[in-house]
């Protein structure tokens, strides 16, 4: 067997479509088994424009007259399956005549491979957008309910050690008549209304340094002095308490629905963790806590109370008015202080 039909015999065997074309006619001098199974029979009878219909011949030309190759990639269907090849082109010659060998590799399985792989990137991409949304979201949902650093503390160790505050300062509103509004007033205005009054009540408290632990219904209850301790944590719980009830005042001026408020002050210790474990809850307990719930039951309607030792903090800002002695529950007799303002009154209760 000659050289020349050896390397005929081994271009048929190997799996690489190769063809050899005229230069002028682009017609087919020679193809192997393996051109002739993608292409067709048609190979050999037609020139190669007939066969590749999305070849562009001038740029093909132009290839083979500037760097003598050209290589491109063309989608060919056979039967059913779409394929995807890769050709490459080299100008030869064989004496005068002009000729072009032909490459041609199915590159189909490679491109579905990179389809697959760009289909499952943005997959991934979108997947991680969405973790770090519901992520952002739970973050921004638990700092609503506890203290950024308990959260961090929660986060990182997945509890939250309790932790005694001493002293702090503790303010404990509640709505007059608010019971009375649910049962005739439309829920949705009702819930409405309080959020955007909470929602206010959350940026006075900002702007003194306090911290909301939580709501109940219509009591509201922040703090100042935790988690981070604060010097005038007094005044802190007694200037927010302020504008809480202007706030109410300039808001009832406008809006149809009256809004009342009573406010109780307290200072002392407090525990503070998180209390549950499906259903996460930052909270506060302690004398102060009791103190400032017991307080507000004695305020008048947007009247403040507090215990003695917040007023002796706030003697040298507040001008305050003795109001006589009442019992209070769970603690020993106390006096009631008022407190004017610059603007408004405000009641105070002494130790």
């Amino acid at each position: 067997m000659s050289i020349e039909a050896i390397n005929e015999q081994l271009l048929r065997a190997i799996g690489v479509g190769v063809a050899l074309l005229d230069r002028s006619s682009l017609s087919f001098h020679f193809h192997n088994d393996t051109f002739e199974e993608w292409f067709g029979a048609q190979v050999g009878i037609n020139p190669l424009p007939a066969v590749f219909e999305g070849l562009d011949v001038t740029a093909l030309n132009a290839g083979l007259d500037e760097n003598g190759r050209y290589t491109a990639e063309i989608k060919h269907k056979k039967k059913r399956r779409n394929m995807v090849i890769a050709v490459e082109f080299t100008a030869a010659s064989e004496g005068e005549q002009q000729l072009v060998v032909l490459v041609c590799q199915n590159i189909t399985r490679i491109r579905e491979l990179e389809s697959m792989i760009d289909s499952y990137s943005m997959m991934v991409e979108r997947n991680t957008r969405e973790i770090k949304r519901e992520k952002e979201q739970v973050e921004k949902l638990l700092l609503n309910i506890m203290p950024r650093s308990v959260y961090e503390e929660f986060k990182a160790f997945g509890v939250v050690t309790p932790q005694l505050y001493d002293p702090i300062s503790v303010l404990m509103l509640d709505f007059v008549g608010f019971t009375d509004m649910v049962a005739s007033a439309d829920p949705s205005v009702t819930v409405t209304e309080l959020n955007d009054i909470y929602s206010a009540f959350d940026r006075i408290g900002e702007q003194f340094g306090c911290e909301r632990i939580k709501t109940i219904g219509d009591a509201y209850i922040t703090v100042a002095g935790l988690p981070d301790p604060m010097p005038d944590h007094a005044k802190a719980v007694a200037n927010t308490a302020i504008r809480f009830i202007r706030y109410l005042e300039r808001r009832n001026k406008s809006h149809p629905h009256q809004w009342h408020c009573r406010i109780g002050l307290a200072s002392g210790a407090v525990v503070g963790s998180v209390v549950g474990i499906q259903k996460y809850v930052y909270d506060i307990f302690g004398p102060a806590v009791n103190l400032a719930t017991r307080l507000q039951e004695f305020s008048e309607p947007m009247q403040i109370s507090v215990q003695d030792e917040v007023a002796k903090t706030l003697r040298e800002e507040f001008e305050i008015d003795s109001l006589g002695e009442r019992d209070i529950r769970g603690f020993s007799s106390q006096e009631i202080w008022r407190l004017n303002d610059s603007k408004r009154e405000i009641s105070q209760v002494k130790t």
